[in-house]
């Protein structure tokens, strides 16, 4: 009887615990920081259709990391240079973010780090060949942080999406 009674009252501290640690995780940032965290995305779309690697950059912390699908690429002065051959192949014509609904989250109560994901797209040009365009599209998550009155991305990722096989008729 004792047993039944401390199983009652351990899962009657669970269910009231849950709901508590799940408020955290939905809490909502506010809307002028989703403003200037969505500003980061539209400053990154603009970099791109103008193939500058330092702007895109100048996005991310001094120590940020880039995960990519061949590792990672640590700190910003690698993220430029990383872009910067990436624009050396490339030109985009047009990248587009779009950020999931419920998109940034707070990590942590001091409203300093929030995470966010969704999904990019763009279409580009292969510098020197004359077929194209080449459409691309993919999802993205990326830690930010604040550095004094400006956000900054210190962890992202990206993927890109395969092909749909086209059917010759």
């Amino acid at each position: 009887m004792k047993t039944r009674s401390l199983l009652s009252l351990a899962g009657l501290a669970i269910g009231f615990a849950l709901p508590a640690f799940c408020q955290e995780r939905d809490a909502a940032v506010d809307a002028q920081i989703v403003q200037q965290l969505h500003a980061i995305g539209k400053k990154s779309d603009e970099a791109f259709l103008k193939g500058d690697a330092v702007a895109v950059a100048a996005l991310y912390t001094e120590d940020a990391i880039l995960v990519i699908d061949t590792g990672p690429v640590y700190g910003r002065q690698a993220i430029e240079k990383y872009y910067a051959d990436q624009f050396q192949e490339v030109r985009y014509f047009r990248h587009d973010t779009k950020y999931d609904p419920i998109s940034p989250r707070p990590i942590g109560t001091d409203g300093n780090v929030v995470w966010e994901n969704g999904e990019w797209s763009g279409a580009f040009f292969l510098q020197g060949e004359d077929c194209g365009p080449h459409q691309v599209r993919g999802y993205f998550a990326s830690i930010n942080v604040r550095e004094g009155n400006t956000w900054r991305v210190c962890m992202s990722t990206f993927s890109i999406s395969p092909r749909r096989p086209t059917t010759n008729q």
